[in-house]
């Protein structure tokens, strides 16, 4: 209860301006077969970050644009900052505001500009999930959840601020989360 509280918690926040960074990820433990991108058994997790702020992480079933940029479309303003790194899906966001691009060479961004922040969070979030040992992919979205609460509140003690939220949050807010197909 305590997760989908976070998680429903982390969606309803006001849609961030100014310097965001884009990047998307993937979770699971290791599998046999194809390494990389289209590998079994992962979640593809896209994460926004506002620069110097609070994240918001989106489990999607692909990478290909349509399933990346309507997200980016309602969690940013238009005229936003985009940081992203190359890859082909975020092409379009230089029509909803300025869009900068990351070249990396062997893993390291060129230049001054950077996504460092997102990958910061991927490293945050890829540790603290990995005490669980594996995550059943029905519940995922409750674990990211969490894990964005606690990266979001990292400055703050977390224990009244959860009791908080659970003593305001209404269960039926909350009912359509917990029966959520992956």
């Amino acid at each position: 209860m305590i997760r989908a509280t976070l998680s429903v918690e982390e969606g309803c926040r006001e849609p961030f301006t100014g310097p965001v960074e884009c990047d998307e990820s993937s979770f699971g433990g290791h599998s046999k077969g194809k390494r990389g991108w289209g590998a079994a058994n992962k979640i593809i997790v896209l994460g926004i970050l506002q620069r110097n702020g609070i994240v918001r992480v989106f489990p999607i079933k692909g990478r290909e644009a349509s399933r990346i940029i309507p997200l980016i479309r309602q969690t940013t303003t238009p005229g936003a900052l985009y940081y992203t790194d190359n890859y082909q899906a975020y092409a379009s966001l230089a029509v909803r505001g300025n869009h900068i691009v990351i070249n990396k060479e062997k893993g390291r961004p060129k230049g001054r500009d950077h996504i460092n922040g997102i990958e910061g969070f991927w490293s945050y979030a890829k540790h603290w999930l990995y005490h669980y040992r594996g995550v059943p992919k029905k519940f995922f979205h409750f674990y990211l959840g969490e894990t964005s609460y606690r990266f979001n509140h990292r400055e703050s003690d977390l224990y009244p601020l959860i009791h908080k939220l659970l003593r305001q949050t209404n269960h039926s807010k909350i009912a359509p989360f917990l029966v959520r197909n992956p």
